[in-house]
């Protein structure tokens, strides 16, 4: 028997290859398939099963170009319904794999329809359970994706607290816990960097799992300080059920080289927004006017979700040489699919035809501390609320780039702004977005939060983030 466990940082997402005597099951695939089906043929075996522990909202999965093109079941929980052919497992029923067995656990909480894999191994022993987002190291799954009129948060949780207590806290514990996400996904709110651990240790360690916990205790914990949703979690949930295109059309149609003035033209004629996925040091040097910047090397994807607000959006954008094909991979995980090519040269053939550039300008926090002295500047924390209300500048106001476009009404093109994250990333994100917007009184601060509190600027009082939950 061979688990593998498939994690792909930019998601903070788990995928698992699970093979026995020449039968193979893939659990929650991403959208690219095809290193899947390469990884079975290579090992002579035969994908069977597709198990999905619920539908995806923080990505599109590859569930139906992989059934499509390996004839491979999908499998879902109870509760599950597709536009597509799938098999509805109940709660208990048993799937044979090669000399190992996978058994349906149903969990709802996280959502209606979610449910884990007990991984059973030859010799009859529970060895390992594939938890989805019901179990995360460290957390659990948020339960208000799922929200209905008739159905609350508090009873998803009421929902969470069942299926932990009655069907996974039950289990041995030296079961190994295999979780669909880490740290980074917004799909928990306190998931630990460990991608895999033993269910006895999460009993100890994680506070959803408290032994002594009541039902009330667990309802208020899992549903306090849970941020809103990304606004495309509930679009990809919508994919998820509905079924997408393979993704090899999506790559053909936008892994094209365009000439600096095709690139010009679909820019002003179908209203293509321009995406910039250098480093953001490059970025700020010099862009296209009008420009968004998310850099390919960040958390590339989630960021495209939560700020680029329709999906078909039509997208062309510029990459580092040889990235074209990631940017386009990266772009379809979270359903973007309209991507309808790269400037060919990038921003060096932009500059050699003559074309206007514009640039952001980036000061060190050294710099900020000295300016901060004289008064009046109007310093942005795009941080999330959660880590502004941790520490930072006294007097900073706190406009987290996650929601940005539903505060843009706070900010004013008349005024000054020095901008700054935790490191850079999101501030450079967030200043192209406001140059986007014709908010030209625009400063990144380099280096963030990070660099800033070695400076002598003034500080808030540290308070544990725990505490504010």
């Amino acid at each position: 028997m061979k688990i593998d466990q498939i994690y792909t940082g930019c998601l903070a997402q788990g995928a698992y290859y699970i093979e026995s005597n020449g039968e193979v099951a893939i659990i929650d695939p991403l959208r690219e398939t095809q290193p899947y089906i390469d990884k079975a043929a290579k090992n002579g075996a035969k994908i069977k099963y597709i198990f999905e522990t619920h539908f995806h909202a923080d990505f599109v999965s590859g569930h139906l170009d992989l059934a499509n093109k390996t004839g491979a079941t999908i499998i879902y929980g109870p509760n599950a319904t597709t536009s597509f052919d799938i098999h509805e497992a109940k709660d208990g029923e048993i799937f044979e794999l090669g000399n190992v067995k996978f058994k349906v656990l149903h969990t709802p909480g996280h959502t209606q329809e979610s449910s884990s894999y007990l991984l059973i191994d030859e010799n009859g022993k529970e060895v390992a359970l594939f938890s989805g987002d019901t179990l995360f190291i460290g957390d659990v799954g948020r339960p208000d994706l799922a929200v209905k009129s008739d159905l609350t948060q508090e009873d998803l949780a009421s929902m969470l607290f069942d299926s932990l207590r009655n069907k996974i806290m039950t289990l041995p514990d030296d079961v190994i816990v295999y979780p669909a996400h880490g740290a980074g996904s917004a799909c928990g709110k306190n998931m630990s960097k460990e991608t895999s651990d033993t269910l006895g240790n999460q009993k100890k360690m994680n506070y959803a799992l408290r032994a002594n916990m009541t039902r009330e205790e667990f309802i208020k914990e899992v549903t306090t300080g849970i941020l809103p949703p990304p606004q495309y979690f509930q679009k990809n949930a919508m994919l998820n059920k509905t079924g997408v295109s393979g993704l090899d059309e999506i790559l053909e149609k936008g892994s094209v080289p365009l000439d600096v003035d095709t690139f010009e033209a679909i820019a002003n004629h179908q209203e293509a927004l321009i995406l910039d996925t250098r480093n953001q040091v490059d970025f700020k040097d010099g862009f296209i006017p009008n420009s968004i910047f998310i850099g390919i090397d960040g958390s590339f994807a989630p960021w495209v979700g939560a700020l680029i607000t329709d999906l078909k959006q039509p997208i062309i954008f510029l990459a580092d040489e040889g990235r074209e094909e990631e940017v386009v991979t990266r772009l379809s995980r979270v359903g973007y699919d309209n991507t309808l090519g790269y400037l060919k040269g990038g921003i060096e053939a932009w500059r050699k035809a003559g074309k206007e550039i514009d640039t952001i300008e980036s000061i060190p926090a050294t710099q900020l501390a000295e300016e901060f002295k004289s008064g009046n500047l109007n310093v942005l924390d795009v941080r999330k609320p959660t880590e502004y209300s941790a520490e930072h500048i006294d007097g900073a106001e706190n406009v987290a780039l996650d929601y940005i476009n539903e505060n843009m009404d706070k900010i004013s093109k008349d005024k000054t702004y020095h901008i700054h994250c935790a490191g850079g990333y999101r501030s450079m994100i967030f200043s192209s977005i406001l140059k986007s917007r014709g908010f030209d009184k625009v400063i990144d601060v380099a280096g963030g939060f990070k660099a800033i509190s070695e400076t002598d600027l003034p500080i808030t009082n540290f308070v544990c983030p725990t505490t504010l939950k």
